[in-house]
């Protein structure tokens, strides 16, 4: 007799919230894993590069780079929030399958981008004559204060031609195809070494080394653009026939409250190397940014690896899937205290001999001061693993509140420590506001929230603010 044949439904409700819990993780490991490529480039072209162009420009011009790059920081709110004000719009378009949401977000973002750009560099180019540049960073050198000017200029160009660029990426990385993004963003890392290699070889002045060093990632970019719009999503492509002021009033709406956000973590986090500029003088921010790049490599694996799950859990959400997103969070702050830990201790235990092996005798690095990075490195990514979740569940209130009270605090705190302890107190000057008005909060408001949420695993979508 025949035996019976049994056949599970492929479509149950358990079998397809396991296949998208599966599609999440693998999308997330993608992610990650071309990202680590991606950031191996970079870093290795970041180690051939800082011992280069510290050697080729010297201490006071090396400085002057390092203070008009940490405006890369400054100016990352500067598209006012949209840029990820889309990428949560598209991650929701995403959980609801509606492309024609997720293209007239592009369209609509895309413009208003546009807009930003052009105002950027016409206000840059009224203001550029009359701003004494080399007052601003604090030089005294006959190059450098020369070249500050320039320089700035040429990093401002540039930076704001990437603004609506943008777009691409965050479209990348609300579908969960973040790792296209990372691909292309460890190419453009190649452009920048070969650009910088040519700009020193031809003894370039540092308005063309700028170029070459922000002009590389802004190539990658661009190629980026032509290939997702030209081939992959062309129906994504961004057309004036689908911008819609409803959706562009949602965008800017959104893109406020991480405007805010994104203004106070600038002020919090993104100006030690301008305070130390002008307290202790240009040639001291060397002393401060050169083993604060070595701590940054841990943030930014730590980042790589766990940025992708902001979209995955806006998408979650979108479907109803809450307890999936708790599940992962639990996940990832352990995995992130590993791996911003046991990085963070040994550069406290070796931290001085790794940067005489990299820079020679030219940095010396206090025991306080590798300390205070090493500590600083463990909250921010534990405090950037829980904003990833907060930023997919759509609560941003919250993190503005406590942004807009630790970062004044910050920024008062850098100044006087930087009088008192020099370089040392800077980092010490960031990890104790964070930690009293982001750490704690964080760590009282998360199990709140997750405990609401779990009922309401079978709404239909998050509360966008």
């Amino acid at each position: 007799m025949t035996e019976p044949v049994v056949v599970a439904l492929p479509d149950s409700a358990g079998d397809d919230a396991r296949r998208r819990s599966r599609d999440r993780y693998r999308r997330a490991g993608l992610t990650g894993g071309a990202g680590l490529v991606a950031k191996a480039i970079g870093v290795l072209a970041s180690f051939i590069l800082v011992p280069l162009t510290l050697g080729y420009l010297g201490a006071e011009q090396y400085g002057l780079w390092m203070t008009i790059s940490s405006a890369s920081l400054m100016l990352a709110f500067a598209d006012l929030g949209i840029g990820n004000g889309v990428l949560n719009l598209i991650a929701e378009a995403h959980g609801h399958d509606d492309r024609e949401m997720a293209r007239r977000a592009v369209s609509s973002a895309a413009l208003l981008l546009s807009v930003i750009a052009v105002a950027i560099v016409a206000v840059f180019a009224l203001c550029y004559p009359f701003v004494p540049w080399a007052r601003v960073f604090n030089v005294t050198g006959a190059k450098a204060m020369s070249e500050a000017g320039p320089a700035m200029a040429v990093f401002i160009v540039v930076w704001a031609v990437n603004i609506p660029l943008d777009v691409v990426q965050r479209v990348q990385i609300g579908y969960q195809k973040g790792f296209v993004n990372y691909l292309w963003q460890g190419l453009g890392s190649v452009f920048t070494l070969a650009g910088a290699l040519i700009a020193i070889k031809l003894q370039a002045g540092l308005p063309w080394l700028v170029l070459a060093l922000t002009g590389g990632p802004l190539l990658g970019v661009a190629l980026n653009g032509v290939v997702e719009f030209g081939w992959v999503r062309p129906w994504l492509r961004p057309a004036w026939s689908c911008v819609r002021r409803a959706v562009a009033g949602r965008i800017m709406r959104l893109g406020a409250m991480f405007f805010l956000l994104q203004l106070a973590m600038t002020v919090g986090y993104a100006t030690d190397n301008i305070v130390i500029a002008q307290v202790l003088g240009s040639a001291q921010v060397t002393q401060y940014a050169v083993p604060a790049r070595l701590f940054a490599f841990i943030t930014m694996l730590v980042s790589m690896l766990m940025a992708p799950l902001w979209p995955a859990y806006g998408e979650a959400l979108a479907r109803g899937d809450a307890a999936w997103a708790a599940r992962t969070l639990r996940r990832s702050l352990i995995l992130t205290a590993f791996l911003a830990g046991a990085p963070s201790v040994v550069l406290v235990v070796f931290g001085s001999q790794i940067l005489h092996l990299w820079v020679g005798n030219s940095v010396n690095a206090g025991t306080w001061l590798l300390l205070g990075l090493c500590f600083w490195t463990l909250l921010s990514c534990l405090g950037a693993t829980a904003a990833f979740f907060l930023n997919g569940s759509g609560r941003l209130r919250f993190q503005v509140a406590c942004a807009l009270v630790m970062a004044p605090t910050a920024l008062v705190l850098k100044i006087l420590f930087a009088h008192w302890w020099g370089v040392a107190g800077v980092a010490w000057a960031t990890v104790i506001p964070y930690t009293l008005f982001v750490v704690i909060p964080t760590a009282v408001y998360l199990p709140r929230l997750l405990k609401r949420m779990m009922p309401l695993e079978t709404s239909s979508a998050p509360e966008a603010v």
